[in-house]
């Protein structure tokens, strides 16, 4: 019986007005609370009228009923701020109609009164609130779950597209549209992820106006799916500002974080479809990889930027015999290949322009110069003529991607 007397020692007529009283409060106070249930004050309202009448504190069993109704406000998607509202209200307007209830005669009495029922309102809050805090624990801790399998069975691309659609659907994610994948990466692992999952939804969901997204970890890294499209076009013409943009977002948001810093970010390119998710994931995965491979510091990397060194690696052996006939031998030069290679990269980087060259390089232009005949004269390859351009710096992304020459050629190459 919600807000109803379950026994009295008055008459029917008499026990028939209090339920009808207890039931206007419980009405009113549900109002009060934003239209939450009545059934949520179960016996709350007859444990506030006996304390006012007789002075009873609740027993043990009625307390533990309270807590099964903070639980149960909790799972219905009651807000904890309401659900204790509507209990206070209903306190609140329950005094208002004491008097009709219960005759005190003196000060003595009201203040007995006044005591026993907010023991009464004491105790059930509380005990409503820890009921409804561990079924917010284990919601969430379902959902974590829930959302950590989804995220990785959208990364594997292999998942039956029908049931992921389904899991998909109470998350948000709208599986039809375009995606894009973006890992961030600690410069150490986290003792608790929650900090970092909970700073970028909060901003991703803000800046980008679009809950079409999801925040896990997987591997020891941030994962976070979001649409291609919620993101303003870059304006530069190159098209691949959602990219960007999203990586500089999250990246300025973890690097506020106490904890982790300095942080990577790679970001795959979007795609469209289920398979696309999957697709940009792997791209994000391979780049923050060659990232770390070619000891690249940069904190937000676009896997566009790395689609040659995939491209060169496809075909490892043929790119290992490239770098083999066309670079080994500088490393007969005074100094080893090193300083030569840095030069050529710092030359085709500034479109073939030694003085920028030497400034990137700090050195002189004689100095560049000098290397570029060395280059020349040592490996066969002139860095000024067109063809021979066009293979040495396919070497050199061949060196950098396989970490040469710090580290010897793989296979019978090396």
């Amino acid at each position: 019986m919600t807000g109803g007397v379950r026994r009295s020692g008055q008459g029917p007529a008499a026990e028939t007005d209090r339920d009808a009283c207890l039931a206007a409060v419980a009405r009113a106070a549900s109002a009060d609370a934003g239209g939450v249930p009545v059934d949520l004050l179960g016996d709350y309202l007859w444990l506030l009228a006996e304390a006012a009448v007789t002075g009873r504190r609740p027993r043990r069993a009625e307390l533990d009923a309270v807590g099964v109704l903070g639980r149960r406000a909790a799972e219905q998607g009651v807000s904890a701020g309401r659900a204790v509202q509507l209990y206070l209200s209903a306190a609140r307007r329950l005094w208002q109609q004491l008097p009709q209830l219960t005759t005190p005669t003196d000060s003595t009495g009201v203040r007995a009164s006044a005591e026993a029922v907010l023991h009464v309102v004491d105790s059930a809050v509380a005990t409503l609130a820890e009921g409804y805090a561990a079924a917010r624990r284990e919601l969430v801790r379902r959902e974590e779950t829930l959302r950590r399998e989804l995220v990785d069975d959208l990364l594997r691309g292999d998942s039956d597209l029908g049931g992921l659609v389904e899991r998909a659907e109470p998350f948000g994610l709208d599986l039809a549209r375009v995606h894009q994948v973006a890992l961030a990466a600690p410069s150490r692992r986290l003792p608790d992820t929650d900090a970092a999952i909970s700073a970028l939804e909060a901003v991703i969901f803000d800046r980008l106006g679009d809950r079409d997204v999801l925040v896990a970890t997987k591997e020891g890294l941030l994962v976070v799916i979001a649409p291609a499209d919620a993101v303003a076009p870059d304006r530069g013409g190159r098209g691949r500002g959602a990219v960007g943009d999203l990586g500089r977002l999250m990246h300025a948001e973890l690097d506020r974080l106490p904890r982790g810093g300095p942080w990577q970010v790679a970001v795959g390119r979007p795609h469209p479809g289920l398979y696309g998710i999957a697709r940009s994931y792997e791209e994000a995965r391979e780049a923050l990889t060659m990232a770390q491979r070619l000891n690249a510091d940069t904190p937000v990397i676009d896997a566009h930027d790395l689609l040659i060194y995939r491209v060169l690696l496809r075909d490892q052996p043929a790119i290992v015999d490239l770098v083999q006939a066309v670079l080994s031998p500088l490393r007969h030069a005074r100094g080893g290949a090193q300083p030569l290679l840095d030069t050529l990269n710092a030359y085709f980087a500034t479109g073939g322009v030694a003085t920028e060259a030497a400034r990137r390089l700090h050195v002189s232009v004689r100095t560049v110069t000098y290397r570029l005949s060395r280059i020349r004269t040592l490996s066969g390859y002139d860095p000024n003529d067109p063809s021979d351009r066009f293979t040495l710096q396919a070497a050199v992304y061949g060196a950098r991607a396989l970490d040469w020459p710090r580290h010897p050629l793989p296979g019978p190459a090396a």
